[in-house]
């Protein structure tokens, strides 16, 4: 089995798309997008409302989650730090982790089979 790695990035809703298209350009074939909130370094901002100001303490972001054995970490990194990155507070940041496991539920397939596309698998052997 080969080893897995997890790379989850959070980033501007914005910049989803150009996220997707660079990903798909270096053979990432899946990834998990969620919508969430959060604050860092911006700390959220004011905004008014019928006359009336508030904070917004979280700023709307998306999480990708992309699980890779083929693809190299570092192209996935540079990927997405080119791609995502404004130079701006709130570009967001990238999280690195290993994976012990995968269980493909439809199949039982586990490990590194079960992120790889099945046609991919048997090339591989």
């Amino acid at each position: 089995m080969r080893k897995m790695t997890k790379i989850e990035i959070i980033t501007r809703p914005e910049k989803l798309e150009a996220l997707k298209e660079g990903m798909n350009k270096i053979g990432v074939t899946g990834m998990t997008v969620s919508q969430v909130l959060g604050y860092g370094l911006q700390k959220g901002h004011r905004e008014v409302y019928r006359g009336t100001e508030y904070n917004v303490n979280l700023v709307p972001k998306v999480k990708v989650e992309i699980v890779v054995c083929e693809v190299p970490v570092e192209s996935v990194i540079e990927t997405a730090k080119t791609v995502c990155r404004t130079g701006n507070v709130g570009d967001g940041k990238i999280f690195v982790y290993g994976i012990d496991n995968a269980v493909r539920i439809r199949t039982g397939e586990e490990g590194d089979s079960a992120i790889l596309d099945p046609a991919d698998i048997h090339k591989l052997k």
